[in-house]
């Protein structure tokens, strides 16, 4: 009986196999050796699955270079463990899908794999991918552009846009399970107005240039990331709008998070509303620019949203919501009227700042909440939260009055020391606290806690 399960068993596993349709590079002209430029190859691979019905475009045993490759509906690119695809260091190769300008004033769009309009698309295997992105710095442009012999006028054209690793763009049902990806010239991973999006069990490794994101999800909904490793040099998860379509319906859950701006950000391009979140179960170290940002400054609602369990170890400012008016517009989208912060629960907090010779405030503070005059935050529950902090703080420190700046980029290190070391909130007017502890290594002259002016 057992005998007859497994043979049984077997011959589905065979059939299955036969029945898979699998597409290798190689078979369309691809060469692994380091050195040969492959896109044209790895597209052909792409569009011959798509035009079939569907299936997997196979990379495996050596190094592919390739330039900007586009997934088509119902086609999974699979990296496997001895497999590396390398993004081309000739800016040429890269084109845009879907311009627009972000909240730095800089043009993107550019992607080393990308998808349009598309449909059950996917990105597998345990192999790498490698945007190399220190060769998108303008100096190492140009010698490009001379080795190549392209005319130098073109360096400053060339040297923006800088390409993101991946980047789908108005498509639904994506999955990346399990790959590794590395140093792309600008963000990670950027979802645009996209649907059903499933990550799980990816790494990133993200510090080859500037604005080095994880993974941003832009104006994009049911949405779930879990299992990532993720050290970035900017934001490592993000939720934005650069459209006035909202975030929401989105799920984060077991993932290690380490960033040299901020880990779990909500913002800074807010247009369109971010509801219905929860994110819990992270870990969250050795960060420089804060660990849980909510940010609301163009236009953006910000509501329901829960993030519970997390573990902040070396963190600069635990906790940083921020509702403001700056009010920005994105993609030619007229400009929203001031957003909101409401039904923000935060639960279970564990955090140790960072020492105040690291600290980019020093004395640094734990918690900091502020609307503006004129538009105040709503309800936010704060339960279990502990925090130890490096002290320092002085009398004089504890008489500050930070300055408003409604419509500056909302960081909170612009906003200088605080009055407060454990919890610093104004323009409020919903705040519930319950188990909040704050432990300072040496003695500070601040009040622990200063809600509205008490």
């Amino acid at each position: 009986m057992n005998f007859a399960r497994s043979l049984a068993a077997s011959v589905v596993a065979l059939c299955t196999l036969a029945n898979a349709k699998t597409w290798n590079i190689d078979d369309y002209g691809a060469t692994g050796d380091a050195e040969t430029l492959n896109t044209t190859a790895i597209q052909n691979a792409i569009d011959a699955a798509n035009k079939a019905g569907g299936g997997t475009v196979i990379i495996d045993d050596g190094v592919y270079v390739s330039g900007t490759i586009l997934l088509k509906d119902n086609v999974t690119l699979h990296v496997d463990e001895s497999a590396v695809l390398l993004g081309s260091e000739n800016p040429a190769d890269y084109w845009t899908i879907d311009t627009f300008v972000d909240a730095t004033g800089q043009e993107r769009g550019k992607c080393l794999i990308g998808s349009v309009d598309a449909k059950n698309v996917g990105i597998s295997g345990s192999g790498l991918i490698d945007g190399r992105g220190s060769s998108f710095k303008r100096n190492v442009i140009a010698k490009t552009m001379e080795k190549l012999g392209i005319d130098k006028s073109k360096l400053q054209e060339l040297a923006a846009n800088r390409p993101f690793l991946l980047r789908f763009v108005r498509s639904e049902g994506i999955e990346l399970k399990d790959i590794n990806l590395r140093q792309p010239a600008a963000w990670t991973c950027h979802f645009y107005q996209c649907d059903q999006i499933d990550v799980d069990g990816i790494s990133i490794y993200s510090h080859a240039h500037k604005n080095n994101d994880g993974i941003d999800l832009d104006s994009s909904t049911n949405a779930r990331i879990q299992n990532c490793d993720i050290d970035a040099g900017d934001d490592a998860i993000c939720i934005k709008a650069t459209s006035p379509l909202p975030t929401h319906t989105v799920y984060v859950a077991n993932c290690r998070l380490k960033s040299d701006w901020g880990t779990i950000k909500f913002g800074t391009e807010s247009m369109g509303d971010f509801r219905d979140i929860t994110i819990e179960n992270c870990t969250i170290w050795d960060t420089k620019g804060g660990g849980i940002k909510l940010l609301s400054v163009d236009g953006a609602n910000i509501s329901n949203i829960n993030i519970r369990n997390i573990s902040m170890e070396n963190v600069d400012m635990p906790l940083f919501i921020r509702l403001g008016e700056r009010r920005r517009t994105y993609r030619d989208a007229p400009q929203q009227p001031v957003g909101s912060i409401d039904n923000v629960n935060i639960t279970n907090i564990t955090a140790v700042t960072r020492s105040l010779d690291e600290s980019r405030v020093s004395p640094p503070a734990g918690v900091f909440i502020t609307g503006t005059p004129n538009h105040k935050i709503g309800k936010v529950s704060l339960k279990n939260i502990d925090i130890t902090l490096p002290g320092g703080g002085t009398e004089e420190h504890s008489e500050l009055y930070p300055a408003e700046d409604e419509k500056r980029y909302p960081e909170f290190s612009f906003f200088e020391v605080l009055p407060a070391y454990g919890l610093y909130a104004r323009h409020i007017q919903g705040l519930e606290t319950k188990n909040m502890s704050f432990t300072t290594n040496s003695p500070d002259a601040r009040p622990e806690t200063l809600v509205n002016g008490k």
